[in-house]
């Protein structure tokens, strides 16, 4: 069984992955291309509206420190191992909005304990063909998740996110996009990066 092709889209909240992952397939498509869309997501948005319907701020109040970042953690594992999975399954190009790095970001951000551990266990779990770092201001990002209507993010934890992608230990390998550009610009800039 041949190795997928997998390219990752990785960035802050408001970056733009999802919207640039979409549309990179279907662009991958029309050029007949095979390609899936695979969101690897931890289920932040879920919980947290769990938690507010519990009477809780947000999943972590709802869970615990310790918890929150386990069950995260391990929504996360199970939707990359099925993107793997139906990668190798399928042969398509598999566009992938986040990878392991994203876990590990947003547990140094947060300060959470177990991080080597998680790391560990995404070990695992194969390095993308092609990593593009969607590099957004905190400004801008937080702009962008505030005109998405869907929720917030304070400046403080989108700086501390930025500043944890760019501390991983793999981010020199990274190709590094300039999200704050349109995002015309920013997919022709990806098309480039990827040359499927």
């Amino acid at each position: 069984m041949t190795r997928p092709v997998m390219i990752a889209l990785i960035g802050v909240d408001g970056s733009g992955k999802t919207t640039q992952a979409k549309a990179l397939v279907a662009r991958l498509r029309e050029r007949g291309v095979p390609a899936r869309y695979f969101e690897n997501a931890g289920g932040r948005p879920l919980w947290n509206r769990l938690a507010r319907a519990l009477g809780r701020p947000d999943g972590v109040a709802l869970f615990g420190r310790t918890a929150y970042p386990a069950l995260e953690a391990t929504v996360r594992a199970l939707a990359m191992v099925r993107t793997v999975a139906a990668a190798r399954l399928t042969g398509r190009v598999a566009v992938l909005d986040r990878w392991t790095w994203c876990q590990d970001v947003i547990m140094t951000a947060r300060g959470d304990r177990g991080r080597r551990a998680v790391r560990a266990a995404y070990a695992v779990l194969p390095r993308p063909t092609v990593v593009c770092f969607l590099a957004t201001t905190p400004e801008v990002a937080q702009r962008r998740v505030a005109a998405r209507g869907i929720d917030t993010e304070e400046l403080a934890h989108l700086r501390a996110l930025d500043a944890a992608y760019r501390a991983v230990p793999d981010f020199d390998t990274f190709v590094v996009l300039d999200g704050d550009r349109s995002p015309e610009e920013v997919a022709a800039a990806l098309d480039a990066a990827v040359r499927c």
